[in-house]
């Protein structure tokens, strides 16, 4: 029977990334599948799933070979469903909502829709990278820039660390056009989708003002980086451990009086990263919290006399591709 089909099955985040990692194996299918890894509940890695998507139905033989793949879904029934004939990557895309936070409004191809009046659009596709505006710690840090903005705040020095797919990147560089901005990632496929997604909405890259200088780094610690400070603005969408990890090394890259905007953490752990970023100088100005994810505004104070010199080598423990729960 011809049409589109979906297999799928339970896995842990361990085993999505090892299937995305060796997938050499796909060419040796008929038909071959399109594979889509998903978490089933937020922030369980053992709660995942793999969604193979055919163009035909498939037979034992492919569904054996990829359950032989996913040690956790060997003793379980594979579930085998048939799509209608529309487009499956739009299919997949119809439970995406467009998000509007502030004067932004993000959207895919798929949910477009009628872009409000006096909104600034962002095209942001699904993808491998964090970042298309549909999470709350997303969608937050947008409406915080937004409210700066509005505060008459300026800024020549942005740097973006952990960009994931730009979206907070070509936000600022909306709002602050003759800024020179850096954006960063850990992940080079973060950087790549960075790229394609700035190409896509129309911000140059490069190293003049008003472009977007990109690199992979592990935190701060990429001669890109620490060459353009000291910075006015740092924006960290990333995760709480890091952050707590990076404090010293935003502490040496931003400027006196710079602003410092995190997100990426559970408000259950909030108290912990503002007591990090208080001892180093810190002060927090602006606490806002959509759901259960808080951005927080800090300003880095102007320091006089003695002050204990920061141990802040740029690096984080986070792996690459990381958006898990620390």
């Amino acid at each position: 029977m011809s049409g589109n089909w979906k297999v799928t099955l339970p896995c842990t985040r361990q085993e999505a990334e090892a299937l995305h990692e060796d997938d050499e194996w796909l060419a040796s299918l008929d038909p071959v599948p399109t594979l889509v890894a998903d978490e089933v509940e937020a922030f369980n890695d053992a709660k995942w799933r793999i969604e193979a998507y055919f163009p035909e139905e498939p037979n034992a033989d492919s569904i054996a070979m990829i359950q032989s793949k996913i040690p956790s879904a060997a003793r379980v029934a594979a579930v085998i469903s048939r799509l209608p004939d529309e487009d499956w990557v739009v299919l997949s895309q119809q439970g995406l909502k467009p998000v509007r936070a502030g004067r932004f409004y993000v959207h895919t191809e798929a949910n477009k829709g009628q872009i409000p009046d006096g909104t600034v659009p962002f095209h942001i596709e699904a993808s491998r990278a964090f970042g298309t505006g549909g999470h709350e710690t997303t969608s937050g840090c947008l409406a915080m820039l937004d409210n700066l903005k509005r505060q008459g705040k300026r800024y020549e020095m942005i740097a973006d660390i952990g960009t994931g797919t730009g979206l907070l990147a070509f936000a600022a560089c909306h709002l602050w056009p003759r800024a020179y901005l850096t954006a960063s990632d850990i992940d080079p496929v973060s950087v790549d989708v960075t790229a394609d997604n700035a190409r896509l909405n129309g911000y140059p890259l490069g190293a003049r003002q008003g472009e977007i200088a990109l690199c992979s780094a592990l935190g701060t610690d990429h001669p890109l980086i620490q060459q353009r400070a000291p910075y006015d603005l740092v924006i960290a969408n990333i995760l709480a451990g890091p952050l707590i990890e990076l404090a010293p090394s935003f502490a040496h890259i931003l400027g006196e009086g710079g602003t410092l905007m995190l997100a990426g953490l559970l408000d259950s752990q909030a108290p912990a990263v503002i007591s990090a970023y208080r001892k180093l100088g810190f002060r927090l100005q602006r606490r806002e919290v959509t759901g259960d994810w808080p951005c927080l505004t800090f300003i880095k104070r102007t320091c006089y006399g003695w002050q204990r010199p920061l141990r802040a080598d740029g690096r984080t423990s986070q792996p690459p591709g990381d958006f898990g729960t620390w």
